[in-house]
């Protein structure tokens, strides 16, 4: 686990009583996580390290009536502005008026705007502390009107209606990598339907792409934010697919498919993190069926082709653009 956060420093020094602390998009913290009572978080593996530790956890998109309305509350301003944002507007539509809610984060991350935004919604602030280049606020929660479905945006791409939410990569737009990887599949996929898992789903635009051309598609991914919009992406394009939670494989058990198609993450807000890419390709074998396949779209610098040499014994590059390369992986 990794050393404490400065978010999570600033937090300790204030010698504050946490037994019924809950804390709500928290980074992955050891300290957090012996202090809390309980997480909200929309991240499955952040859920799971408080859940190993037998603490309460919730995701946003299925909290219990009443679940959070004691103790103290601190919401941990992420760096996707309108994800703070919904965050807050969520905190204000599912606890009493009045209770007192703490905003953490980092400058680099934006927390310094949270005055502004809550000055905007007529919600008082007072500022609490500030070190280790973060600051920490004190509000309440008031009675807003709800706009939470505000937040889900449609737009249309491909020949594809794509639902997307500022919890999920690429919101708004399909990034440069997912168009050369669907440009590959258009020449690589057979005609005859596949079974098809995509790996961190994202707002379901290759899931919906897929199944539009009859493939069976299962989509995951490690956000309750990005399952949710892949739901509403196959949805809106009237498409078949299943889309589920899962922190790479975790939730498919001995699931095999013929493809394995994945835009991998490498980033987990600031921090550079190949562990999920790393797992998602050294596991790829055991989900594969007999002759399947596994094709990725990655940054070039990435260094994913020795990943693929010690899983697959070999590795193909279908697509290179300077920028991202495409690459193919068969289990023998």
């Amino acid at each position: 686990m990794s050393a404490q956060s400065p978010a999570c420093q600033l937090l300790e020094r204030q010698q504050d009583d946490y037994t019924a602390l809950m804390v709500v998009a928290p980074p992955v913290d050891a300290w957090l996580i012996a202090q809390s009572a309980g997480v909200i978080s929309g991240d499955l593996g952040v859920l799971s390290e408080w859940q190993a530790v037998g603490k309460q956890v919730y995701s946003p998109f299925a909290l219990p009536e009443n679940a959070v309305t004691h103790g103290e509350i601190v919401l941990f301003w992420p760096k996707a502005h309108q994800l703070g944002i919904w965050w807050l507007e969520w905190l204000c539509s599912v606890l009493p008026t009045g209770t007192a809610i703490e905003i953490i984060g980092e400058h680099s991350g934006g927390v310094k705007r949270v005055p502004n935004v809550l000055a905007e919604r007529g919600m008082m602030c007072d500022k609490r502390d500030n070190a280790r280049r973060c600051s920490l606020f004190a509000t309440r929660t008031i009675a807003l009107e709800n706009t939470l479905e505000d937040a889900w945006q449609r737009f249309d791409a491909l020949g594809l209606t794509l639902v997307s939410h500022p919890g999920v990569f690429g919101h708004g737009k399909v990034d440069e990598g997912t168009l050369l990887l669907l440009d590959s599949l258009e020449k690589e996929l057979p005609k005859a339907p596949q079974r098809i898992l995509d790996m961190g789903c994202g707002d379901g635009i290759i899931s919906a792409w897929l199944a539009k051309r009859g493939h069976a598609v299962t989509a995951v991914d490690v956000s309750a934010f990005a399952v949710e919009a892949a739901h509403r992406t196959l949805e809106a394009n009237q498409v078949n697919g299943h889309a589920l939670q899962s922190d790479v494989y975790s939730a498919l058990e001995s699931e095999t498919y013929d493809f394995i198609i994945s835009n991998p993450p490498f980033h987990q807000e600031r921090d550079v993190s190949y562990g999920p890419s790393q797992r998602l390709i050294r596991q790829a074998p055991k989900h594969l069926a007999n002759r399947g396949r596994l094709i990725i779209v990655a940054n070039v610098f990435l260094p994913y082709p020795d990943l693929l040499t010690e899983a697959f014994g070999s590795f193909e590059t279908l697509a290179d653009n300077r920028r991202f390369r495409v690459y193919r992986s068969q289990r023998s």
